[in-house]
């Protein structure tokens, strides 16, 4: 392999509110050669996922944050074009943590070889992936919900909510959905069956969610915070558990998000809330990815991509997870296969 100059993507300004196209910097970078158990990968896709927001803030967290001047890096789906290593071959398609680039090299041990044969390839970066496995852990180890019980799901036409309502239908429940558009009520309702579904930008939120819950809430899986959460905890039942897996209501917030103090709430329904992160279950990855592959392969679990086109158009769908924009995975389309027959 010759060495070449292509282009990746730079935080190079830690956004204030809203991201801006003024925070990312396309730049170019020269490959070097390949070194002995190494590849060169031919990006195909990216993920864009909510929590990359919050590693722009140089603030401790579970994750490191990104550093100003440096690739953005996140899941990436790849062919590989040149190979120094026994286990990969040209034409083979992996998914890794990559950087936000046209190419990237990368050791053997860093990448995982996926079987286009087992579902379309870009699953493995949403309801096969780690965001299936998100929705699968957080939901039935946190959750654990049971049979009749109601479980309420925000984000729920997202990547991670529309996964978690339709494993929490295949437990037996009734699920309800928050989304923030008409077109995502229907998709809840007459694609994933969804038993009812509510729109939060509606001036009647409160009182259609009301309607919604005649038993109230045994389960609520929250992947947004703010206000819709504070009224879904209005409706919480006795012994009531809640799954925290993000609050992208307040990503974006400048200065504390502030809302009601629900403690006694919690108190008086003698309720459990839990935050976690997918890393907490790393060990039992192999046992969850199996489970979300079957229910798929039986037609029990359905999933929705948006795509947008063109690597040039990345920091655009990032911004596009904050604007509602998406149904399902978001991902970037950045390139077709050179050797892959897919």
């Amino acid at each position: 392999m010759e060495p070449f100059t292509q282009k990746e993507i730079h935080l190079v300004n830690r956004p204030e509110g809203m991201p801006s196209k003024e925070d990312f910097e396309f730049r170019e970078k020269e490959l070097s050669s390949l070194q002995e158990n190494e590849v060169l990968l031919k990006t195909l896709y990216l993920s864009v996922d909510p929590y990359m927001r919050g590693r722009m803030k140089d603030v401790k967290s579970y994750i490191a944050p990104f550093q100003l001047n440096e690739a953005i890096t996140g899941g990436v789906l790849a062919e590989v074009i040149e190979s120094r290593s026994a286990s990969f071959k040209q034409g083979d398609i992996v998914n890794a943590n990559l950087n936000w680039a046209e190419y990237n090299v990368a050791n053997e041990n860093s990448v995982r070889k996926v079987d286009p044969s087992v579902a379309p390839i870009t699953t493995t970066l949403g309801i096969l992936g780690l965001t299936g496995l998100t929705a699968y852990f957080g939901l039935l180890d946190i959750g654990k919900p049971q049979p009749g019980e109601t479980v309420v799901v925000s984000g729920a036409a997202g990547a991670v909510g529309s996964v978690v309502g339709q494993i929490a239908k295949i437990k037996g429940t009734k699920v309800v959905g928050i989304a923030g558009s008409n077109e995502k009520i229907d998709y809840l309702l007459n694609e994933l069956g969804f038993d009812a579904a509510v729109n939060y930008k509606k001036d009647s939120f409160k009182e259609d969610l009301e309607k919604a819950l005649p038993n109230g809430v045994d389960v609520y899986f929250d992947n947004v915070g703010g206000d819709v959460s504070d009224a879904v905890i209005e409706q919480l039942n006795n012994k009531a558990r809640i799954s925290l897996c993000g609050s992208i209501s307040s990503y974006n917030t400048e200065g504390e998000d502030i809302g009601p103090r629900m403690q006694w709430k919690f108190i008086k329904t003698s309720s459990m809330m839990k935050g976690f992160t997918l890393g907490d279950y790393a060990q039992d990855f192999p046992t969850g990815a199996v489970q979300l592959a079957k229910w798929l392969a039986e037609g029990k679990l359905k999933y929705e991509e948006t795509i947008v086109d063109g690597f040039e158009n990345t920091p655009e769908a990032f911004f596009g997870l904050f604007k509602g924009t998406n149904i399902g995975k978001q991902l970037v389309k950045v390139a077709d296969p050179e050797f892959a027959k897919l």
